[in-house]
């Protein structure tokens, strides 16, 4: 291809050419036509349960107590998110699911442009929110009446109050534990967990009326359904696997010189190509990985043609947003300095979450940007932004390098690429 390959060019190569990517809506020259196409693109990939279950923004001025509790809501669900998304992070294999969230996000923003849909969960994150928050404040009574119970043992072993109060924690357990049971079922809503009385009258009637299991287990399946976890899975094994093909040979060179003293010989020769290997290597994995993550095919991780193609038409875009991503993700290699208790990991987890999720965003927006500009940049911001990325990237490498001697897994930290494979510490 030239210098001046247009968006025609990328959609009518036979190699690259598929009915899910975004390229087709070129083919319009109609602005409604557009319009119906992108929808389409849209329902094909998100279903109304999902895209349409987001209430609107009311009118600021007109509704300005719908309007803030819409907002609280909003924020509420990203942190909900964002907090689910940092727990199945912190649990081994499940954390490919966290992964797979991510790219998905990043999917979505790279073939619709559109950031309200950066939040695949938001429908249904507040009450995941609520159900956490609200069976959180009822085992806090719980834990208290354990440790009196525990303090009456110690005080006066077979006493009195010793057995009182082991009996009352040993009611209340059974109590609080039919009480969430019951709010979980009513749909896990902010009063289900408020009104324990309402609850049981509920399932009183629901027992009168029959078939309640029949219809818990259809509404159970549907959540689960809803969470596509099966889904999200398998695009994140295989986005993890396509970024481990690209980052391992580099990685491993790169590691070769792992005393601090550098090594000698034949070790710092492999190390200084693994290390320009690797600066290649991360000035275009971003990109392969958005370009994957909207196409969901694992080829696309290897259609470097294309990602060229795509750097060309905003090349000072990709450069401002690769120095975000690297700025971002560099001093999350500070907390891998020492081993994490197991009750602590899920806990910088969410800080790896809640910093890697912005820059898929981000990276899926600027993607959407470069596949619908149909004219290349002027040649030189394209030298521009390689002239200024190479350095910088080489830096970053330089930097990340040292990490091995700071990191507790030692030169197994340069294999842990936080930003491409899993969100994790560890």
């Amino acid at each position: 291809m030239n210098e001046h390959t247009t968006q025609h060019a990328d959609c009518t190569d036979p190699k690259v050419v598929n009915s899910d990517t975004a390229c087709e809506i070129t083919e319009f020259s109609g602005e409604s036509v557009s319009t119906q196409v992108i929808t389409a693109e849209i329902e094909q990939f998100y279903p109304d349960e999902v895209v349409g279950n987001i209430p609107p923004f009311p009118h600021l001025f007109r509704h300005p107590l719908k309007a803030a509790f819409w907002m609280i809501r909003m924020i509420f669900g990203i942190a909900s998110l964002v907090l689910f998304l940092a727990l199945i992070a912190a649990v081994p294999i499940v954390n490919f699911i966290a992964l797979g969230y991510l790219l998905d996000v990043e999917g979505r923003v790279a073939r619709t442009g559109k950031i309200r849909l950066a939040f695949p969960l938001l429908d249904i994150a507040p009450r995941l929110g609520m159900i956490v928050l609200g069976v959180a404040l009822w085992l806090i009574p719980l834990f208290l009446l354990a440790g009196a119970a525990a303090d009456a043992h110690l005080i006066d072993p077979g006493g009195s109050s010793d057995r009182n109060l082991h009996l009352i924690n040993r009611l209340s357990a059974i109590a609080i534990a039919v009480h969430l049971c019951l709010a979980l079922a009513r749909g896990g809503t902010f009063w289900c967990f408020v009104r324990p009385l309402k609850n049981a009258i509920w399932l009183y009637q629901q027992i009168r009326a029959g078939g309640y299991l029949d219809r818990a287990a259809g509404h159970v399946s549907e959540f689960f359904a809803s969470l596509k976890l099966g889904k999200n899975f398998s695009l994140g094994l295989r986005g993890f696997l396509g970024a481990l093909i690209w980052l391992i040979i580099p990685s491993t060179m790169f590691a070769a010189a792992s005393s601090p003293e550098g090594g000698q010989g034949v070790a710092v020769a492999v190390t200084l190509l693994g290390g320009v290997s690797l600066v290649i290597v991360l000035g275009w994995l971003p990109i392969l990985q958005a370009h994957f993550a909207a196409e969901n095919r694992f080829r696309a991780m290897f259609e470097l043609g294309i990602i060229r193609r795509k750097f060309k038409r905003s090349p000072l875009l990709w450069m401002l947003s690769l120095i975000i991503v690297y700025v971002l993700s560099l001093p999350l290699y500070l907390f891998k300095v020492a081993a994490l208790p197991r009750d602590a990991i899920w806990g910088i987890t969410l800080i790896f979450v809640a910093t890697i999720y912005p820059t898929k965003i981000l990276l899926g927006w600027v993607y959407y940007r470069a596949t619908f500009k149909t004219k290349n940049a002027w040649f030189g911001w394209r030298w521009l932004s390689r002239t200024i990325l190479f350095p910088l990237l080489a830096l970053y490498v330089f930097i990340l390098f040292f990490t091995q001697f700071i990191g507790v897994h030692g030169n197994r930290v340069l294999m842990e690429h936080h930003l491409f494979l899993l969100p994790v510490p560890f």
